[in-house]
C-alpha cells in the first residue's frame, strides 16, 4: 500500500473539507484447505473513518494537557444539581441542561480507586496495547459515575489507589492517551510518553 496522497481534513468556515485517499482496495486472494479445495476469499481493503468529537473534544484534547476533564450539572432546579460525571457528559441526563466542565485532574490524582478490573487478551482498541490486559473501572470520591480505563503497571485489586498518567507526548487524541497506574508509582517507571 502507498501511503502517498493519504487524505487530509481540514476545517474551513466550521466545516470539514475532505481531500485525498482514504479508501484502498487490495486484490481478493482464495482461501483454501489442506487439500486445495477453496473455502471463501479475502475481501481486504484499507479505510480510513472520521470520527467528530464535537461538544467532547474538550476531554480529549485536555489529556494531551495531562488533565482529566468531567462535567456536573449546573442548573439548581434540576433534581440531580451539582452532579459529577466522567466521562464527560455534554448534558445532564436528568434535566437535559448543558452541563459545566470542571477539571477531576487533583481528585484523580488524590483519590482514585479500583471499582472493578478484568484482564483479558484481546482488546477492542486494535489490539495495540501489550498483551495481558488490565482493564480497571476507577472510581471518584463525590463523582456519580465510573471510568473505564486501563492500568500499565501492576496486577489491579479492587480498591486499590490508582493515579492518572497520560500521554503527552505523540498524543492520540483518543481515550487511549489516558491510563492509570498504582499509587506511589515512580515517573521512571511509566510507559514510554507517558507523565503524570
Amino acid at each position: 500500500m502507498t501511503t502517498q496522497n493519504r487524505g487530509t481534513v481540514k476545517v474551513e468556515n466550521g466545516r470539514y473539507r475532505v481531500t485525498g485517499n482514504f479508501h484502498y482496495i487490495y486484490p481478493n486472494d482464495p482461501i483454501r484447505d489442506e487439500s486445495g479445495k477453496l473455502l471463501g476469499v479475502t475481501n481486504p481493503a484499507d479505510m480510513t473513518h472520521i470520527h467528530s468529537y464535537g461538544g467532547e473534544a474538550p476531554f480529549f484534547e485536555n489529556l494531551s494537557n495531562a488533565r482529566l476533564l468531567g462535567t456536573k450539572c449546573a442548573n439548581p432546579k434540576c433534581e440531580t444539581f451539582g452532579s459529577i460525571y466522567i466521562p464527560y457528559r455534554i448534558h445532564c441526563p436528568d434535566c437535559l441542561m448543558r452541563n459545566e466542565e470542571v477539571d477531576l485532574t487533583e481528585l484523580a490524582r488524590k483519590g482514585a480507586s479500583v471499582h472493578t478490573f478484568m484482564i483479558t487478551e484481546r482488546t477492542g482498541a486494535f489490539n495495540t496495547l501489550e498483551t495481558p490486559i488490565r482493564f480497571v473501572n476507577v472510581e471518584f470520591e463525590g463523582v456519580s459515575t465510573i471510568l473505564m480505563g486501563y492500568l500499565s503497571i501492576g496486577e489491579p485489586k479492587i480498591g486499590m489507589k490508582v493515579v492518572p498518567i497520560f500521554q503527552t507526548k505523540n498524543p492520540t487524541f483518543t481515550i487511549m492517551d489516558l491510563s492509570w497506574v498504582p499509587a506511589g508509582t515512580e515517573e521512571k517507571d511509566l510507559p514510554e510518553g507517558f507523565s503524570f
